[in-house]
């Protein structure tokens, strides 16, 4: 299975027909909005009236809202009627999400546009296996009814590392949360009493940046998570790959070298799968933290503690950090020379805070690919300390552009 975000051909049945159809309208208006139905029908190529039947129905659900001051604004004397321009309503429905990552999980509240509205980090307190839900699914209730602000809540996405089922609500692997075959749709949703999307975190972020981010994503893209797990994720045409048994490939194997007489820091570390080497552990922040805390540059492996000597200016830091990006970089250039996207998106700490780091990590990538010669393709996500909270929510918002009809019929009642 693959996630298609972009509308689709309209489909033989009535009620497959009706989804297709309000998926078009609603992408067009989340794209263009606010905007008039005859602007909306032109997009489309829908017929006024199917623009307008999916237009009352959608803001009847909640999804779409009129505008009429804009519609009095624009018509400036003009003789006619005014048409009421429609935008995506982002005061009536939210979805929530969770991204379970190693050190804490992201708790997020987003409105339909993908704007964060709450986001909390609660702690794992190192904490492996069920250990980590455990408290969670107790405390999920009362933190969904205190942040909601009077919206309907329509769905809870949760989002993870590893090998992640969608379609059975599987978490397959996550070796550092000692997860297997664990089912996490099903947990949660007993828990909340929500419908409950799951899927890979890179997937996830991947989604986000074909509904709200760069226009290239809708083309073609790849989109590399570095944290405490290494994962990739790639999609064409507006449709995130999802390969059997739901992996689009694991790049956290990938075999990396530093240049001549540089070792990679951590690249003879063993990963999980028993070799040393990989890009997974040579490039993974759990390598990263354990180096800074070896050279005395943090008591222990820590992020905020890190994040705070690359910032005071330490040469330590600097230099583990640029070590890092330069292993992406060369990691990167071999996925875009093998794949070719339009678009590579890097999700990462440093490259995130400090566009200094991401220059290692482009310069480091031209220096390499025998495709591109410059790293023009290449960026940062752009979501900052969101980015994951974005993610958590991304496919539930991923179904609800996809088949509104549908994803709304299986929500909670307001």
């Amino acid at each position: 299975m693959s996630t298609t975000l972009l509308p689709r051909p309209a489909a033989r049945t009535g009620d497959d027909r009706r989804d297709a159809n309000a998926a078009a309208v609603l992408r067009t208006v989340l794209d263009h909005g606010p905007v008039a139905r005859s602007r909306v029908a032109a997009l489309t190529g829908l017929s006024a009236s199917a623009v307008s039947r999916q237009v009352v129905d959608l803001v009847r659900l909640g999804v779409l809202r009129e505008r009429p001051e804009l519609a009095a604004a624009r018509a400036g004397g003009a003789l006619g009627r005014p048409q009421l321009p429609v935008a995506v309503d982002t005061d009536r429905l939210a979805v929530a999400g969770l991204h379970l990552g190693v050190p804490y999980t992201t708790f997020a509240l987003l409105d339909l546009r993908g704007r964060v509205l709450h986001r909390q980090e609660i702690s794992n307190r190192g904490r492996t296996g069920f250990a980590v839900l455990r408290p969670l699914l107790e405390r999920l209730p009362r933190l969904l009814t205190a942040v909601r602000g009077g919206r309907t809540v329509v769905g809870l996405g949760a989002v993870t590392g590893g090998t992640v089922d969608p379609e059975r609500g599987l978490t397959l692997r996550h070796g550092p949360l000692g997860w297997t075959d664990l089912p996490l749709r099903d947990l949660l949703a007993d828990a909340t009493g929500l419908p409950v999307q799951v899927d890979n975190h890179a997937r996830a972020l991947t989604l986000a940046e074909i509904l709200f981010g760069h226009p290239a994503a809708r083309r073609s893209m790849v989109h590399l998570f570095v944290g405490h797990v290494v994962d990739a994720a790639l999609a064409v045409a507006g449709t995130v790959h999802l390969g059997p048994p739901s992996a689009a490939g694991d790049l956290g194997h990938l075999p990396v070298a530093g240049p001549p007489g540089r070792p990679v820091p951590g690249g003879d570390a063993r990963c999980h799968c028993g070799r040393p080497g990989c890009l997974s552990t040579a490039a993974s922040d759990t390598t990263l933290f354990e180096a800074a805390a070896a050279e005395g540059i943090t008591p222990g492996p820590d992020r905020a503690r890190l994040v705070d000597a690359v910032r005071r200016g330490d040469p330590r830091a600097d230099r583990l950090v640029r070590a890092r990006a330069g292993t992406i970089g060369r990691a990167l250039a071999l996925l875009a020379d093998v794949v070719n996207p339009d678009l590579l998106v890097l999700t990462e700490t440093f490259a995130v805070l400090d566009p200094r780091y991401l220059d290692v990590v482009r310069a480091e990538f031209a220096r390499h690919s025998h495709l591109h010669r410059s790293a023009d393709l290449l960026i940062a996500q752009t979501r900052g300390a969101d980015a994951l909270a974005v993610a958590a929510g991304a496919p539930v918002l991923g179904e609800l552009y996809a088949r509104p009809f549908r994803t709304l019929a299986a929500a909670p009642a307001p």
